[in-house]
């Protein structure tokens, strides 16, 4: 026969465990929680201590700041040693953002810019209101404007500037822009296509995306650039500019497609019968159901999309087309500023221009990431 025991004895209450917070908690749990976690710490701790302190010392402390020539630039002018000529940039700063773009209408170019940073913020702060009318500015009214702006309109009293004139950061903006505003809708309509029950729609798309994907991105700039205009008949020409912009376009949209489509396949089937079952149609079942949670899946996806295409930007200037890196180079050999620290500093100027645009969009990305993980209840 078992016997229960039945404790009748209250027993005392126990202080909650003491918190631990703080910095010095902070790097224990992080970056010295193990063995290997701290001798990994250590490692890159001794390459950081290696590498920070003589390059801060060439691009702050022994950097020339002021100097209308190359000249301020030479150790054996300063009689120091001589870090980044930052002097440089400042007097090619006009330059490296406009390129040859006509002096007098450089303020077009800065308002592309300012709508740029409205239709771009509004669609990109996730509190604002009417967000809707944001993505609509930022998609269809800001690209209409910006090209009037850049290109001219006589009718509205905008002297027309040719392509071959626009340049620099310009240009840099402009392709990238282009490649974003068209990659992403037309990447989620191939990516929809590609999974259509329609054979011929399907066939069409995977083709499509297939002959994008295949080729180099260099080679689909130099079809566009070179070979293009030998297939037209002698009397039409096409923008020298537009050609790479179009092939960009496409190229990205083959890559967005298939982000796109790895976010279609992992939303479950359920959800899409669930919303047929409570009577939804199959586009409001598209809108509202499956495109949402594909499009949360496959964020950081996008992003990285995104980022490549603003670096692959540069290969533009492979094909005559004057972007940042093709003004930068042709900055760079100018006799006046002829001294040993210019080149560094140019490419050391174009490191730090990619950077700061390329780890914004990945913090904006991963802000994005956060925000709809704790809508789930995700820490």
């Amino acid at each position: 026969m078992s016997e229960t025991f039945l404790r009748t004895a209250e027993v005392p209450p126990r202080a909650p465990p003491a918190a631990v917070g703080g910095p010095f908690a902070w790097v224990r749990r992080n970056l010295f929680s193990s063995l290997g976690n701290a001798a990994t710490t250590l490692v890159v701790l001794a390459l950081l201590a290696l590498v920070l302190p003589p390059l801060f010392r060439f691009l702050v402390l022994d950097a020339v700041w002021t100097g209308g020539s190359g000249e301020a630039c030479r150790p054996e002018a300063a009689g120091r040693p001589v870090g980044a000529c930052w002097a440089f940039i400042h007097e090619k700063l006009g330059y490296l953002v406009y390129g040859s773009y006509p002096l007098a209408e450089r303020w077009r170019p800065d308002a592309v810019f300012a709508l740029m940073l409205l239709g771009g913020g509004w669609m990109l702060w996730l509190d604002a209101p009417r967000r809707g009318l944001g993505a609509l500015f930022f998609f269809g009214v800001f690209p209409v404007a910006a090209y009037l702006l850049l290109a001219g309109a006589p009718a509205l009293g905008l002297k027309p500037v040719p392509t071959g004139l626009w340049g620099g950061m310009i240009v840099t903006f402009v392709v990238s822009l282009v490649g974003i505003v068209v990659s992403l809708p037309l990447g989620i309509l191939l990516a929809l296509g590609r999974r259509s029950d329609l054979p011929v729609i399907r066939l069409a798309c995977t083709l499509f995306i297939e002959f994008w994907r295949g080729v180099p991105l260099i080679t689909v700039l130099f079809m566009a650039n070179v070979m293009l205009p030998l297939f037209l008949p002698g009397d039409i020409t096409i923008d020298r500019l537009l050609r790479p912009l179009v092939g960009v376009a496409l190229f990205a949209s083959a890559y967005m497609a298939e982000v796109v489509r790895g976010g279609l396949q992992a939303v479950p089937p359920g959800q899409a019968q669930a919303a047929r079952a409570l009577g939804l149609t199959e586009l409001q079942i598209l809108r509202f159901v499956v495109l949402p949670q594909a499009i949360k899946i496959v964020v950081p996806g996008i992003v990285n999309t995104f980022i490549g295409l603003f670096k692959d930007t540069t290969l533009v200037s492979i094909v005559g087309i004057a972007d940042f890196i093709r003004v930068l180079e042709s900055a760079r050999i100018d006799p006046r500023w002829a001294a040993p620290s210019v080149p560094v500093t140019a490419y050391a100027f174009a490191a730090l221009f990619y950077f700061a645009f390329c780890f914004g969009m990945a913090r904006y990305a991963a802000f994005i990431e956060r925000r709809l993980a704790a809508g789930e209840g995700a820490r």
